[in-house]
């Protein structure tokens, strides 16, 4: 074997390590972030992120398979480029993040995840309000009252005005 083919498959080898580590590295992060998110959660969404999960891992070991179906033939000879791995993991990536994106119980635990931002944001608003009505500054409501008083005016204005006309016409 010559010193290109000797480090090709030493290349190819540590590419290889590296891709299986790294795949089991991202399938354990998934199962804990998913146990995490569906902690507590009804029956059918904890079916939901089951399911979810049974593809992510379908998809993560079909892409296993196909890394170590190519490492085979680089070893075999074929021309294999590093690439091609690269490939195989970012598709499985998008693949089994679509697996669990699918899911109610990731719908729902977002959703859980939306709503607490919106408290958060609710409370930073009423905060703000305060500290600006303590300081005399108008606040969002205030300046929202002025707005729909001038509406009003605007509204009974135009009433004035279309009784005038009448009047004038008559006259």
């Amino acid at each position: 074997m010559t010193d290109d083919a000797h480090g090709f498959f030493a290349d190819s080898t540590e590419a290889a390590l590296d891709a299986i580590e790294h795949n089991v590295e991202l399938h354990a992060a998934a199962t804990e972030s998913l146990l995490k998110a569906f902690e507590g959660d009804g029956e059918s969404e904890y079916e939901s992120a089951i399911r979810g999960y049974s593809r992510m891992y379908e998809t993560w070991m079909n892409a296993s398979a196909d890394a170590l179906e190519r490492y085979e033939n680089a070893f075999a000879g074929e021309d294999v480029g590093i690439e091609e791995f690269r490939e195989i993991w970012l598709e499985a990536a998008n693949e089994a993040f679509k697996d669990i994106m699918t899911t109610s119980a990731f719908a729902a635990a977002t959703g859980e995840t939306v709503g607490a931002a919106l408290d958060i944001k609710e409370e930073m608003d009423e905060s703000a309000n305060r500290t600006l009505g303590e300081m005399g500054f108008a606040t969002t409501r205030d300046v929202e009252e002025v707005g729909e008083r001038l509406v009003e005016l605007e509204r009974r204005q135009h009433g004035v005005e279309k009784k005038l006309d009448e009047l004038l016409q008559r006259v």
